[in-house]
């Protein structure tokens, strides 16, 4: 049979409320030698806290849910490591949810999760959002939302990165080598990061005197098969010598579009990412790119949720995150 509570406390020789106390941290009262000797059994007795029970005394289950929209994403892969780094450091444990960036697994998802009693939820929302819907769902339960807007009311908190900076210093780095005629190719418009990387996009091109340009503008998905099919419209433009990609999937298959059409990349075509997943410095040529930091999002985002649910926090958090410009290979000075 497994050890309880109760066989750790009479073969210490304790009351049951102590050992509760030094299983749960709560030791202020309690002397060293007490704690240590108690510990130790526990190590030895291979003692195992009762979660459930636990959950109902703290009316805690140390569980957070993270909702992302697609485990495909090498971005989202790096997020979801570092949540759950951060999970692991703070006694808690995860539950993943892929919604393949549908809001009914989305909704579905969160549903589920409240039903196992988890104390709070990280969430990136799908592209396609329903406000009306949304503003109906009563949320019950923390929730802090990363990478993209959501309409849920009550949201604890949000944490992003300067989108608008990182498209802007994208421009400004292939306006700086000369290209004056620049695609901008991004996933859906209804998102944060792709309405504000055209932001930037549009920034730059009023700071330095260019002509933005309508038809120059290509939205679509987040997906290296976007990228690569939409490259037939983007080469109709002869005039382009540059092309900033609303993240490194999408710039991947414009590569490879632009190779199988005997595009050289840089030499006729100039072209960046935005991310630096993994990818990006493996491939031939090493893709320039805008760095975001996609660990340290996961990472804040689990630990301004559990300061939340432990009470550590009891405001709404919205913390903003610096880009930071990668140049490699695949961008390089227009010619003439």
């Amino acid at each position: 049979m497994p050890v309880t509570i109760k066989d750790i406390a009479r073969i210490a020789n304790v009351s049951t409320t102590t050992v509760s106390k030094i299983v749960n941290n709560k030791i202020d009262d309690i002397g060293d030698a007490t704690v240590a000797k108690v510990r130790k059994i526990i190590k030895e007795e291979n003692y195992t806290p009762n979660r459930l029970a636990r959950s109902m005394v703290l009316k805690k289950t140390k569980t957070v849910g993270l909702i992302i929209p697609d485990v495909q994403n090498p971005y989202f892969t790096k997020l979801v490591r570092g949540a759950e780094d951060a999970a692991n450091e703070r006694g808690y444990n995860i539950f993943f949810c892929n919604t393949d960036d549908d809001l009914d697994k989305e909704i579905s998802y969160m549903n589920m999760l409240i039903e196992k009693q988890v104390d709070g939820i990280v969430l990136a929302g799908a592209s396609h959002r329903d406000k009306k819907r949304e503003k109906e769902y009563k949320l019950s339960i923390p929730v802090v939302v990363v990478d993209r807007d959501v309409n849920f009311t009550n949201i604890a908190g949000e944490i992003s990165i300067d989108n608008l900076q990182g498209a802007y210093d994208a421009l400004n780095h292939l306006i700086s080598l000369g290209h004056t005629e620049i695609i901008y190719i991004s996933g859906s418009l209804g998102i944060k990061p792709t309405t504000e990387r055209l932001e930037g996009y549009k920034k730059a091109h009023v700071d330095h005197g260019l002509v933005y340009k309508e038809e120059n503008i290509f939205f679509g998905d987040y997906s290296s098969e976007f990228g690569e099919q939409i490259v037939a419209e983007v080469v109709k433009n002869k005039a382009a010598t540059g092309i900033f990609c609303g993240n490194d999937m999408i710039a991947l298959g414009v590569i490879k579009g632009l190779t199988r059409r005997g595009y050289k990349i840089p030499e006729d075509i100039s072209v960046v990412g935005f991310d630096d997943i993994s990818l990006a410095s493996l491939m031939t040529p090493e893709l320039t790119t805008i760095r975001q930091p996609s660990y340290a999002i996961g990472s804040k985002a689990i630990n301004t949720l559990i300061d939340l649910v432990e009470k550590k926090k009891v405001d709404a958090e919205k913390l903003v995150l610096k880009t930071e410009l990668v140049i490699r290979e695949t961008t390089s000075r227009r010619r003439k």
